[in-house]
């Protein structure tokens, strides 16, 4: 592991803790500068192709996915470590499944169905897109649900 301050390539490890989803997250002390920071590992599990509504594969991208809750999620109180968790949840979802291959409709669901959750604006920016409320009639059905609930 390379220290991000020195580029020194030997640290000891002060502290471990793991994580729910089988991570491990590591407090590092480089031995050449004595700077401190953490490390995250994380297992590279399978996680299936994803089958576009056009019928084309495409591998899951944890980073589109990031981008895309990220953009529904700007100028609104939700931290990037809900974000985050949300990302995992999701990922670790797919891969609990034990399949190659999966509709993309099915992450688009578990997005829909975390932001509900998480944040009731930015839930809405993604139904937009996501759900195609392209009038206001359409978007209004939506908000009207949600102050239902």
């Amino acid at each position: 592991m390379l220290c991000p301050y020195c580029q020194n390539e030997r640290s000891r490890v002060i502290d471990t803790t793991h994580d729910t989803r089988g991570g491990v997250r590591r407090r590092r002390e480089c031995l050449a500068c004595q700077q401190r920071f953490s490390t995250y590992e994380r297992p590279i599990l399978a996680t299936p192709l994803l089958i576009k509504q056009d019928g084309t594969r495409e591998e899951f991208d944890r980073e589109k996915l990031i981008r895309g809750i990220r953009i529904s999620c700007a100028k609104r109180p939700v931290s990037a470590a809900e974000i985050d968790r949300l990302i995992g949840e999701i990922e670790s979802a797919l891969q609990a499944m034990g399949r190659s291959e999966v509709s993309s409709r099915v992450v688009g669901d578990m997005v829909i169905a975390g932001l509900k959750e998480l944040d009731h604006i930015a839930y809405i920016r993604y139904a937009i897109v996501y759900l195609g409320l392209d009038d206001l009639t359409s978007i209004r059905g939506e908000i009207d649900r949600l102050l239902e609930n």
